[in-house]
């Protein structure tokens, strides 16, 4: 079982209070689950930043090559990497100071979560954030469901 998976208060409130949100991995591709994550995200008034060294242009916004080259504060840092790339991506998320960390389902890696947690970080791993939005609000962001037993 992994461990400190977060409370459903946590979740919802990620959900709802993150505004800014760097996506690690997002591609211009529509058919990759990134892109469509993302369109989702910005559809519930989200800023997407996407940060793919590979994209220079996703869903209308600037690609960056890292998180540490992306202007401002960020709320969440959303990962759509495989898992043996997440740990340097959660490190680099400590250095900006994100306040959470979101590994995108079938995304692992208990030591990177650990360290982000230590460091203050709020940690989601291994949940679709689309589906834990929608279980939540909704499409159209508006129904608090009670917590699931």
């Amino acid at each position: 079982m992994m461990g400190d998976a977060p409370s459903q208060d946590t979740l919802r409130r990620l959900l709802m209070e993150c505004r800014r949100i760097a996506v690690v991995g997002l591609s211009s591709n529509p058919a990759r689950p990134s892109y469509r994550v993302a369109a989702y995200m910005q559809r519930q008034d989200k800023e997407v930043i996407p940060v793919n060294p590979r994209e220079t242009m996703v869903l209308g916004q600037p690609a960056y090559p890292s998180l540490s080259a992306v202007p401002g504060a960020v709320d969440l840092v959303t990962i759509f990497r495989r898992s043996e790339e997440a740990g340097a991506i959660v490190d680099e998320a400590i250095r900006i100071h994100a306040k959470a960390v979101w590994l995108q389902e079938g995304v692992i890696d208990e030591d990177a979560a650990l360290r982000a947690r230590q460091a203050g970080l709020e940690v989601v791993m291994d949940r679709c954030w689309l589906k834990e939005h929608g279980w939540w609000l909704g499409e159209e962001g508006r129904d608090l469901r009670p917590v699931r037993s």
